[in-house]
């Protein structure tokens, strides 16, 4: 299982939102996104996950600078990157530059074929970010709600050949109150390409309860907030996982 340090960039800063709300709740860990990945990196992430929020609210990449020396920084350690790609020469200029998986959200739900698409031009680098709230997926940077069915979504892109989905409850994103564990492990078990979670993770009860779910198919999860504000110790975290999984094969998450 892969934790993964979440960097969410927003006016050049690292910061964190609360149910994903642009405009308000907005809390600065960093002015110096590149630092964080470093740090990140320093105590054994395996992985880093970067957003684009202005990139989200735009439409295109907004903080693509920064994330080309995130890549930089990162050296061997992958990078993926969402926010704000809506198309073909967003995902691979990101790829050029040396980013590992491109992360769809908006343009995945609004046109699946896209997925279907990009597959077939990228393999082995796309990711769907499937953005939840009661079951139904999220767009436009989580400001809108649409009427399509999380599963529904995740099984069709699966078709289209995603190496993995990100499925992230927005209710519980940056608001401290646990992982929502069943919901991941739900979708988990209706696909067989790796499910990683994310929104919610707080201490290392949500660790145990990530690895209690890893045999159904929830590989990895992406931390934010819990990290940044020590509730959840990173490095001790890994520590959890490698203790439990006692030399198991590392989960691939698609690459």
């Amino acid at each position: 299982m892969l934790l993964i340090p979440a960097i969410d960039i927003k006016n050049g800063a690292c910061v964190r939102l609360r149910q994903g709300n642009m405009d308000q709740d907005v809390t600065v860990f960093d002015a110096d996104p590149v630092a964080v990945a470093r740090r990140w990196i320093d105590v054994g992430a395996d992985r880093i996950h970067v957003v684009d929020l202005d990139g989200a609210k735009a439409g295109r990449p907004v903080n693509d600078k920064i994330i080309g020396d995130i890549v930089d920084a990162a050296g061997s350690i992958p990078v993926q990157v969402g926010g704000g790609i809506r198309d073909e020469a967003a995902i691979e200029t990101y790829i050029e530059r040396g980013v590992e998986y491109v992360i769809l959200g908006t343009r995945a739900v609004s046109e699946p074929h896209f997925v279907s698409d990009v597959g077939v031009e990228f393999p082995g680098h796309i990711i769907v970010g499937l953005d939840a709230k009661d079951g139904k997926v999220a767009t436009d940077g989580w400001s809108k709600l649409s009427h399509h069915d999380v599963a529904d979504l995740a099984q069709q892109y699966e078709a289209d050949g995603v190496v993995a989905i990100i499925h992230t409850d927005i209710s519980r994103d940056g608001m401290m109150q646990g992982l929502n564990v069943e919901a991941t492990r739900a979708l988990a078990a209706q696909l067989t390409i790796p499910v990683i979670a994310s929104g919610g993770v707080t201490n290392m009860d949500d660790i145990d309860a990530l690895l209690a779910a890893e045999d159904d198919g929830v590989a990895g999860a992406v931390i934010g907030r819990a990290i940044y504000e020590g509730s959840l110790d990173f490095a001790a975290a890994r520590e959890r996982v490698n203790a439990r999984q006692k030399g198991a094969p590392k989960t691939d998450l698609g690459g």
